[in-house]
């Protein structure tokens, strides 16, 4: 269902123990190297995206997508 990037992606949420509404901050390269998987996440109603440059959090569904992500 999630392509691998996004998976990554949800992975770094899980490995900060982030939960709905926590913003999580990506920045320089690796800001760069996600912004298409960040935004397809966006897309699928899986991140908000935040005011804060880079800042993003997770949304309920995004919650569940991370929990059960590999």
């Amino acid at each position: 269902m999630y392509s691998a990037s996004e998976q990554r992606v949800l992975r770094t949420f899980r490995q900060f123990l982030m939960t709905p509404g926590q913003m999580l901050c990506f920045s320089g390269p690796e800001l760069k190297q996600y912004e298409n998987t960040l935004d397809a996440l966006i897309d699928k109603e899986v991140l908000v995206k935040e005011k804060t440059k880079g800042g993003y959090s997770l949304t309920h569904a995004g919650f569940a997508a991370m929990n059960s992500c590999q």
